[in-house]
């Protein structure tokens, strides 16, 4: 069982008009690996340094397996993200991790999207179809992210579904071999109820 919630046969994919969102399977691997290494230098400045077998089958398979168990447990949830057209085109993906129950009942987002998919409103659109799933399906109460300071497109994605800025940390995040400032974005069950009746 998930958590309290699902089964990994129950978990459903997310859709929405144009997009499909699910966790990662074995089969994916070529669409991943091409996307991923065509996206390389879009992605670098904003990810963790790449190992040498970043690109590998054999890590792509540990990461479909730390999906489905990091699923299993409640621990987080990584969705890869399909456009329906052309047979389900992989675009990028889509992270729920680091989820805290009890008092906290919270989640951090992340994402990333190929580089030749930005400018489309993909992200935005991923994002609006993960929140209900975040505050209605998890019953968590809070999200939260981070961009780099001069991640511009990236706050947009966030502000569009109603997160709101809620400061800057210092040397936040690993990015790229640096520890990088990051402005800290959250929405809580309640703006984003009252966001998506405006």
């Amino acid at each position: 069982m998930i958590g309290r919630f699902f089964s990994l046969q129950t978990l459903t994919p997310l859709e929405t008009e144009r997009l499909h969102m699910r966790l990662p399977e074995l089969e994916d691997y070529p669409q991943w690996a091409e996307l991923r290494a065509a996206s390389q230098d879009f992605l670098k400045p904003y990810e963790p340094t790449w190992g040498e077998t970043e690109l590998a089958r054999f890590s792509f398979r540990h990461r479909v397996k730390k999906a489905r168990s990091d699923a299993a447990a409640d621990k987080a949830y990584a969705f890869l993200i399909f456009e329906k057209a052309e047979n389900l085109r992989l675009v990028g993906g889509l992270n729920l991790s680091n989820i805290r129950r009890r008092v906290a009942q919270a989640v951090t987002l992340g994402y990333w999207v190929g580089a030749e998919h930005i400018n489309k409103g993909i992200m935005s659109e991923a994002v609006a179809r993960v929140l209900p799933f975040i505050f209605d399906e998890l019953s968590l109460h809070r999200a939260e992210a981070a961009c780099l300071v001069d991640n511009h497109r990236s706050m947009r994605v966030l502000e569009k579904n109603g997160f709101v800025r809620e400061g800057q940390a210092e040397g936040y995040l690993k990015i790229d071999g640096k520890w990088q400032d990051h402005v800290l974005f959250g929405l809580t069950k309640e703006r984003y109820k009252k966001h998506n009746k405006s």
